[in-house]
């Protein structure tokens, strides 16, 4: 498909036991770039959501729980090709759900999915796990030695603003490590991990490995899958208000979560930054995936020596950003996920204006032609005259807005930016190392770049403090959730 409205109206099943299945009722999915009707998707009732738990104990108990670490590995492998044989087909169910440009989904989302599933890969092929040897008196000892096993099963759920890079950060771990999964994506985005179904049992994993149940969230399959008691952890990206209800959820079985959830993320722009490099980063990290990625940055703190013509330079950087199809020449930006989402992100432009802003660039709904204007669109908007006091300033938008605030000292720029409820990400802008170094290391953050944005090396540790989430993932990290370890003792 290279056509952005197609006219073919796409099912999306339930995914159970290594067949695709009906659900107990129906819903539309509509495209965010013109308000079309782009899917149908099957929602799962309990049953469905029951049966799929059912099928994930079953693979567990049975062949898949003989697998080696050599086979996962290998069955992994052997997913990150048949995603890269079906490449094209996993870029157009991206554009479907979220209208994203092409060039996103091909170079971040879909090459990711690959790249999660062969790091993840390597990981189990090279962890290894901890022994001692104990010095017990008299000329005796004991070895001690940690035995690693899988949680069972476990339940991903995943967001829709990265949803296929997302999903696969989670499985690729939660496989690697012998674990049977149900996957829930968001309802607004559920064609990746429906075409993630087919990809994993054509490269051989057992019925029941891996189970996809549609829907939403509170009396849907969300909350069969996190309430349900044959679920052994559960991994969650998304609201950290969704994050708290499923800790409710879980908290009488003491089931073991990972959540990474929202956040208010800063830049600190110190006035030696070199500008145009600092502008480059500062664009993507405001306006990537229109403002739609955990990581983006919502506060930018700017010495005062530069403000101005920062200021100046992010304003002229977010009217030149291109608006339009995902498939046409110069798209950099696509819509917002939804027409509700847009509601509540445009309900903070308006909250903005009254708390004092001054709105250097965008602040409403673009223009694009009536063949658009069905679609969830919103210009990229840039803020300057707000505080920390400000509900603007401290509230999560999800939106490709950011405000821009002066502070004159190293101090105070640490202070403005730990003076949050969230601690994801901060990236620190400047030309002098040994401050590069102090203020990254001074964020109260998960991770903290300096001088770059969005550069990961899988195998660091990923998550955030605070209201941003619990654990960490990425390489040896994940399989410390993923897997329980048993330490065995034997007097020598």
């Amino acid at each position: 498909m290279t056509d952005d409205s197609p006219t073919e109206i796409v099912q999306l099943r339930n995914f159970v036991d290594g067949s695709f299945v009906d659900g107990a009722d129906t819903f539309d999915k509509i495209s965010p770039v013109d308000g079309a009707r782009v899917a149908v998707v099957h929602e799962a009732g309990q049953e469905t959501v029951d049966a799929a738990v059912r099928a994930a104990r079953r693979a567990f108990d049975g062949r898949w729980g003989l697998t080696t670490d050599r086979d996962r590995a290998a069955l992994l492998r052997r997913i990150a090709d048949g995603i890269e044989a079906r490449f094209e087909e996993f870029v157009d169910a991206e554009i479907r759900d979220t209208g994203k440009p092409v060039a996103l989904a091909r170079e971040l989302d879909v090459a990711r999915a690959a790249a999660n599933f062969r790091s993840f890969a390597d990981t189990i092929s090279s962890a290894g796990l901890d022994s001692y040897l104990t010095d017990t008196g008299g000329g005796r000892s004991a070895l001690n030695y940690a035995v690693r096993k899988p949680l069972g099963v476990v339940a991903v759920i995943v967001p829709w603003n990265l949803p296929l890079l997302l999903l696969t950060w989670k499985v690729a771990p939660a496989l690697a490590c012998g674990n049977a999964v149900v996957v829930k994506p968001s309802e607004e985005t559920p064609s990746t991990a429906t075409l993630l179904a087919e990809v994993i049992a054509e490269a051989g994993a057992p019925s029941g490995v891996y189970n996809v149940v549609h829907g939403f969230g509170p009396g849907s399959a969300g909350e069969f899958l996190t309430r349900h008691p044959g679920i052994d952890g559960v991994t969650f990206t998304g609201e950290s208000s969704t994050g708290a209800t499923i800790m409710k959820e879980v908290a009488p079985r003491v089931v073991p979560v990972s959540f990474e959830l929202g956040g208010k993320n800063a830049a600190v722009v110190f006035d030696d930054s070199p500008l145009e490099r600092t502008l480059d980063g500062l664009t993507r990290s405001l306006f990537l995936n229109t403002g739609q990625v955990c990581l983006c940055t919502e506060r930018v703190y700017v010495q005062r020596g530069l403000f101005d013509e920062l200021a100046a330079g992010i304003a002229e950087r977010a009217k030149g950003l291109c608006l339009g199809r995902p498939h046409a020449s110069g798209t950099t930006t696509g819509p917002l996920i939804s027409q509700k989402h847009r509601a509540k992100v445009m309900s903070y432009l308006d909250l903005a204006v009254q708390e004092g802003a001054e709105v250097l660039a965008g602040g409403g709904i673009p223009e694009l032609g009536e063949d658009l204007a069905g679609g969830a669109w919103i210009e990229p908007t840039v803020w300057t005259g707000l505080d920390n006091s400000c509900r603007t300033v401290r509230e999560e938008v999800f939106g490709p807005v950011a405000a821009l605030i002066p502070f004159d000292t190293e101090e105070e720029a640490i202070g403005l930016a730990n003076d949050t409820e969230y601690g994801l990400a901060a990236s620190v802008w400047t030309s002098d190392l040994s401050r590069a170094h102090r203020v990254a290391q001074a964020m109260d953050v998960g991770l903290s770049w300096v001088n770059t944005w969005y550069l990961r090396d899988l195998r660091a540790p990923f998550g955030g403090t605070g209201r941003s989430g619990i654990g960490r993932e990425g390489g040896k990290h994940s399989l410390h959730f993923y897997t329980e370890t048993t330490n065995v003792c034997v007097a020598l």
